[in-house]
């Protein structure tokens, strides 16, 4: 498991959080791009992807067979 200290930082009225190189690089994230937080039991977790965008799209194969003839006309 590897460690990284991050610094927190005054931006403006905003606190803010520098992270070390090696952190985006493994996150794949540049400038501008989106991170999420989530709570879990044993603290937080930093991710470059959206839970809720994945639990939609869990969601969505999950029922694509049964409605592949309505949401075919709904792609016309």
């Amino acid at each position: 498991m590897t460690v990284l200290n991050l610094r927190v930082r005054r931006v403006g009225n905003s606190l803010g959080a520098t992270f070390p190189k090696e952190a985006l690089m493994s996150l794949n994230v540049k400038e501008g791009d989106e991170l999420f937080l989530t709570e879990t039991a044993g603290g937080f977790l930093i991710t470059a992807h959206d839970p809720a965008f994945a639990d939609a799209m869990a969601a969505y194969e999950s029922t694509k067979r049964q409605y592949r003839n309505a949401l075919h006309e709904l792609a016309k």
